[in-house]
């Protein structure tokens, strides 16, 4: 069992303290990623035409136009249009270690190459471009009816993300035994990289989460918080933001309002609340387009996380590691592919099952490289700010003795640690 990301805070700190600052998100401009993809993409065909005469193999490239798109086996659909990405730039973060300091570089290299599986979960890049080493499958059955995986095939993530939704059905469970099971649906593939439909959902610390509703069959909605269990899925929201290091929650705005208004009417304080849905670039809760019908979250992974930034320097050490996951995109033929990505086509070949050279827009390949990989990418330190947990309730500080101290009553302390 892996230690939660506060606590190794504590395990790894210096005498000094260290300022916490949280990664910053924010949602990457499209014509932004247009004119990068395009200067790239001319200076890789600047170098490709020097070797052009040393490319035997060709390849065609084919359009696919289809308008059917992979969806939850409960109708719950994603496109993941109005997402927020990580942003490649330093926060400012000490990088110091903080939550693998239990492993020295000599440790960490030896198990890598020996034993890698010793390590545990891998977050590699960022959650809309990277990898996933040593996977998970979340639990297909929640005990007690907590939760239902909607598609196991697409559920594997980080040893950190899934203890996290596990705690948070949990606590839904505990509050409304009577309610139906949370439905986890898309997650990760096991070893991460890009999926129909979505742009992240890469790395293990994604996970799109079903609403709530009066049982556990999904009913077809546009206006999904007219007919879901506006309770039941506040104190879902409530448990992820409270007992879990959660990143950012995407749901459509029609869907925070109503979580709101039910918020307030049970009496939560209203600056808390504000702190959650008014905060801008720092609130919990964003809107996203198309998710008016499911929560997207997005966790910190401080563990899986820092291990992969220590371990992308070392993933050539093992050949069977040492590998891309690409995506193919239009005017692709593994010659390029193979220039790009420092590999050779019988390699991708070979590693993709491949006979022939033939290749559709869209399709996941799996790229081996030889040497150290100079274009993936590498995020900036990790460090997880403190969760954000309400103000003691009246009850809550009319059981705190005037001194602070006593055997009778529960402290605020306590009484904010066990909900």
């Amino acid at each position: 069992m892996f230690v939660t990301g506060l606590a190794l805070v504590a395990a790894c700190a210096s005498p000094a303290p260290v300022a916490r600052a949280p990664l910053v998100v924010t949602k990457v401009e499209t014509a932004t990623i247009a004119a990068t993809s395009t200067a790239s993409e001319l200076v890789a065909r600047d170098t490709e035409d020097a070797f052009h005469a040393l490319l035997t193999t060709t390849t065609t490239t084919v359009a696919m136009t289809t308008s059917a798109t992979v969806a939850a086996s409960d109708d719950e659909r994603d496109d993941d249009s109005g997402e927020v990405l990580e942003e490649e730039v330093d926060s400012g973060v000490d990088p110091r270690l903080r939550y693998t300091c239990d492993l020295s570089d000599d440790d960490l290299t030896a198990r890598w190459v020996k034993t890698p599986e010793a390590l545990g979960s891998i977050s590699l890049g960022f959650a809309h471009e990277g990898r996933l080493i040593n996977a998970e499958q979340f639990p297909l059955g929640g005990e007690t009816g907590a939760w239902t995986v909607v598609m196991p095939n697409r559920a594997w993530a980080t040893a950190e993300t899934i203890e996290y939704v596990v705690a948070a059905a949990r606590e839904v469970h505990r509050l409304r035994p009577d309610a139906p099971p949370l439905r986890v649906n898309g997650i990760s593939l096991k070893e991460g990289g890009w999926f129909r439909p979505h742009r992240s959902h890469q790395n293990g610390r994604d996970v799109d989460l079903g609403f709530y509703y009066a049982t556990a069959e999904v009913p077809r909605c546009r206006a999904c918080e007219k007919v879901m269990d506006v309770g039941a899925n506040w104190d879902l929201v409530k448990a992820l933001v409270t007992l879990t290091d959660v990143q950012v929650i995407l749901v459509d705005r029609a869907v925070q309002r109503a979580l709101r208004a039910h918020a307030l009417s049970v009496g939560e304080d209203p600056v808390w609340l504000a702190s959650l849905f008014d905060g801008g670039r720092n609130s919990l809760i964003r809107h996203a387009r198309r998710h008016r019908d499911h929560f997207h979250v997005r966790f910190y992974n401080p563990r899986a996380q820092e291990l992969g930034r220590r371990v992308a320097p070392l993933l050539a050490q093992r050949p069977d590691q040492n590998l891309r996951i690409y995506r193919v995109r239009n005017g692709d033929n593994l010659g390029k592919i193979a220039l790009r990505n420092k590999s050779s086509i019988r390699a991708i070949q070979k590693a993709n099952h491949m006979r022939g050279t033939f290749l559709r827009i869209g399709q996941v390949l799996r790229v081996p490289m030889r040497g150290p990989c100079t274009r993936c990418p590498v995020p900036p330190p990790v460090e997880v700010p403190e969760r954000r947990r309400p103000p003691p309730s009246p009850a809550e500080l009319a059981d705190v003795p005037a001194d602070g101290s006593g055997t009778t009553g529960t402290s605020t302390t306590a009484a904010l640690d066990e909900g």
